[in-house]
Parts: structure tokens; C-alpha cells; sequence
């Protein structure tokens, strides 16, 4: 494996992530911020910041099969929150948990960071998530 997960001793715990990632490798993976949308272009989930994080982290299970990798390779996730507040980080987490086994999302996280934002690519959008993996 390309890439190892930890949390050194000292840095705030408990988090639903790990703190570092160490990866080595020379392909570099890119998935732009996937949003809960189908493959026409559909809303997925409107209104439903669980069903709409579960369907991101689906499509960009979809951009990493597509460059051969998985979230096993991932080093590095990035989410973008519309309206974001503290109250709504149980049905974020409830998002993730939903689909971890089904696409084999390593529990804890890979480091992530959760940003709030005002807007994002069109109003329904309630959540993005981008992921940057290593390979071989």
C-alpha cells in the first residue's frame, strides 16, 4: 500500500479522521469536487445533506475507479458545506457512514477537512466533496 494512515500522539483526539497521511508514489490522482448528482445531471437527494453526501462520496469512488484507484489510495479529502453549523455535523457524518463499506472508505478518515460555505455550484447543491489519491 502506497499509502499509511496515522494520528500522532499529542494531536486532538477523537476525530473521524486521521491527522497525517504519508503516501509514496508517482501517479497523482485529482477528483474534482463531486457534488449529488446522477449521470444525466439530476439532482440527487435535494434537500438532504445525508443523501446528498452519501451520493458525492459515490461519484468520486467513480472518478477514482476511473483513474484505477480507490479510497484505500486516498490522501486527502476536502468537503464544501452550504450554510454550514455545528448542528448539522450528525447528519454529514450519517452521509459518510451510510456508504463507507459500500465503497470501502477507511474508518477512521484519511485527513479531511470540512469547510463552510455560502454557496455552491447551483442552489440544490448542499455538499462537495474532492479526494487526491497516490499510486504505485
Amino acid at each position: 500500500m502506497t499509502v499509511k494512515l496515522h494520528s500522532p500522539e499529542g494531536m486532538f483526539q477523537p476525530v473521524p479522521y486521521r491527522h497525517v497521511s504519508v503516501a509514496t508514489g508517482t501517479r497523482h490522482v485529482h477528483v474534482a469536487g463531486q457534488i449529488a448528482r446522477d449521470a444525466d445531471g439530476r439532482p440527487v437527494a435535494p434537500g438532504d445533506l445525508t443523501g446528498q453526501t452519501g451520493h458525492a462520496l459515490r461519484n468520486a469512488a467513480r472518478g477514482l475507479a476511473g483513474a484505477g484507484a480507490t479510497f484505500d489510495d486516498v490522501v486527502r479529502m476536502r468537503f464544501f458545506v452550504t450554510g454550514w453549523s455545528p448542528d448539522m455535523m450528525d447528519a454529514f457524518l450519517a452521509g459518510i457512514d451510510a456508504v463507507a463499506a459500500e465503497l470501502g472508505i477507511p474508518q477512521p478518515l484519511p485527513p479531511v477537512s470540512l469547510i463552510g460555505v455560502d454557496y455552491l455550484f447551483e442552489p440544490d447543491v448542499l455538499v462537495e466533496v474532492e479526494a487526491y489519491a497516490i499510486l504505485d
